[in-house]
């Protein structure tokens, strides 16, 4: 299985850390291998349509934003 990527988008603020730390955490949970990225450039951010954030996208998908959620949450986006 190819690994997943997982990039979090947002300034590195709090919030942002929180998402990328339950990234991180969803994504042992389910012992995958998953890159983990985290974009700051708010250029970038504005070209994949997000206006809030944190938000996450998987393999180039965005999945959430504006709002922080729990591993628990993240783990079924994962799964595909």
């Amino acid at each position: 299985m190819n690994a997943i990527k997982i990039e979090i988008l947002g300034t590195g603020c709090k919030k942002c850390q929180q998402l990328e730390a339950n990234a991180q955490e969803a994504v042992a949970n389910l012992n995958l291998t998953a890159e983990v990225l985290h974009i700051t450039d708010p250029v970038e951010i504005a070209m994949r349509g997000v206006m809030s954030t944190p938000a996450m996208a998987v393999n180039g998908k965005v999945v959430t934003k504006g709002k922080v959620i729990s591993a628990e949450q993240i783990q079924p986006l994962l799964q595909g």
